[in-house]
């Protein structure tokens, strides 16, 4: 269960980060409008596309984590892994 709803949830940043950068919503945000300086940079293509391409990542990880989904092998070594789970036995220390 806990692999799709982080695929889901790469998903969907993936698409808003891929999106949002060039839609209206950016051109009008409020930090934008506080700070007029910053609207410049806001709005260069440079840092939409860096924004986009976070976004393609987050789509990427999304497919790599339905892909171990579906083909069934557990995860490899990450992070996540030398952790203990809830089903685990407690320590018996003193």
């Amino acid at each position: 269960m806990m692999p799709l709803l982080l695929a889901a949830f790469f998903l969907e940043v993936g698409f808003i980060l891929l999106v949002v950068p060039w839609s209206s919503y950016w051109d009008r945000n409020f930090f934008s409008q506080a700070w007029p300086p910053l609207h410049a940079v806001l709005t260069s293509n440079y840092v939409r596309g860096a924004v986009s391409g976070l976004g393609v990542v987050n789509v990427m990880a999304a497919v790599g984590e339905i892909s171990k989904i579906f083909s069934g092998r557990p995860a490899q070594g990450g992070a996540l892994s030398s952790l203990p789970s809830l089903s685990d036995p407690p320590d018996s220390r003193p």
